[in-house]
């Protein structure tokens, strides 16, 4: 898909300096710069690249003056904060290639689940029992979506997710590929034998909206109830959430942490992060 420099400063409320109709395809570092994508330069300590770059169009800065000549194949996109600006370019360019629809087979769909406008399901997918998925709902091959699963409008998992049953997905969430969601929790209990018996897990996962899981992270359905993943959460690759825990909203946790089970975390706010953040190993420091 092409956009010309016109459309993209029409987007990003941007000033063109250069040709208007210039097209490009792709996006690119500005030190890898090639004909027919478009790159940035937000930091002055990049700047000596944009002499040499390729790339046809530049977003940069209004305040951003050349030193000297810039390649006469180059057009820039003068807006308020590039950095920014980038960030909402490239939301538009995942939307745009990112745009599947249909049903590809082989795959299963229960016939008592249903699916909303503009969803796409990708092959070798199963959907099983009374399953709800909403609107502009993205699932890629080889997903598996237990029954009695909800998932919200405008959400994307991507190949090789497990949801398991019950499980809730609130809207725009995100989930990333090898994450399972709702496991069992890690429940034993020993007995007079002295050996272990499993305590069954009957609860369930709660995703609510906005939401980001990144690949293999793993969250386990609760005992009883649910474990709770709240509103605007972000987490990492290679994270362990234990049952019946309970992530506040807005928190970020990098990879590698783990959390054990009935943990409430990023329920007050300290001055210090949008919400309580957890780095990896390090959560008995800050939260």
């Amino acid at each position: 898909m092409e956009f010309t420099a016109q459309q993209i400063a029409g987007l990003l409320d941007g000033e063109i300096e250069g040709n208007p109709e210039a097209t490009v395809s792709d996006m690119a570092k500005i030190e890898e710069g090639k004909p027919g994508t478009i790159t940035f330069l937000a930091n002055s300590k990049y700047e000596q690249f944009i002499y040499t770059t390729k790339s046809t169009i530049a977003l940069v800065n209004k305040t951003f003056v050349p030193e000297k000549d810039l390649p006469a194949t180059l057009t820039l996109v003068k807006v308020d904060d590039a950095y920014k600006c980038l960030t909402k370019l490239l939301a538009v360019y995942d939307q745009a290639t990112q745009n599947k629809q249909g049903i590809e087979q082989p795959s299963f769909i229960s016939d008592s689940s249903s699916l909303g406008e503009n969803c796409y399901v990708g092959a070798f997918a199963y959907i099983g029992t009374n399953v709800t998925i909403g609107k502009n709902v993205k699932i890629y091959p080889h997903v598996y979506i237990g029954d009695n699963v909800t998932i919200g409008d405008d959400s994307t998992i991507f190949s090789g997710v497990k949801v398991y049953v019950n499980c809730k997905l609130g809207k725009s969430c995100t989930i990333h590929s090898g994450a399972i969601i709702g496991s069992d929790g890690f429940g034993f209990a020993p007995n007079a034998a002295n050996n272990y018996q499993k305590v069954p897990q009957i609860g369930n996962v709660i995703l609510e909206d906005y939401v980001e899981v990144g690949a293999n992270t793993t969250i386990d359905r609760a005992t009883m109830g649910s474990t709770f993943i709240r509103k605007g959460v972000k987490l990492d690759n290679l994270i362990q959430i234990a049952h019946n825990v309970d992530i506040g909203e807005n928190t970020v946790i990098a990879a590698q942490t783990g959390i054990a089970g009935s943990t409430k975390l990023g329920q007050e706010y300290d001055g210090r992060w949008p919400s309580w953040y957890c780095w990896s190993l390090k959560i008995g420091r800050w939260c």
